[in-house]
């Protein structure tokens, strides 16, 4: 099968795996292609993603005047799809 070309550069695509997909990627960040079956992967992934991730409010500490600020928590991908092209 011939290689994917970029609609808008010409460049030839690169092919990655991204979990169990297959996504041609412009090298210049023109665009991402990837078949049906694949885009449908992905949904069902980023599905899984914001499955896990519902918001736990943890309890109120006691507040003493020796407490110190806690260390900033990471930010998180507001998306899984976020991550893999980030």
């Amino acid at each position: 099968m011939e290689p994917l070309t970029c609609p808008r550069c010409g460049t030839e695509m690169r092919e990655r795996s991204v979990g169990l997909a297959t996504v041609s990627q412009c090298p210049d960040g023109h665009g991402v292609f990837l078949d049906r079956a694949d885009l449908g992967t992905l949904v069902e992934a980023e599905t899984d993603w914001h499955a896990g991730s519902a918001t736990r409010t943890a309890p109120l500490p006691r507040i003493t005047p020796d407490m110190t600020a806690p260390p900033a928590a990471a930010k998180r991908s507001r998306a899984w799809v976020e991550t893999l092209f980030g």
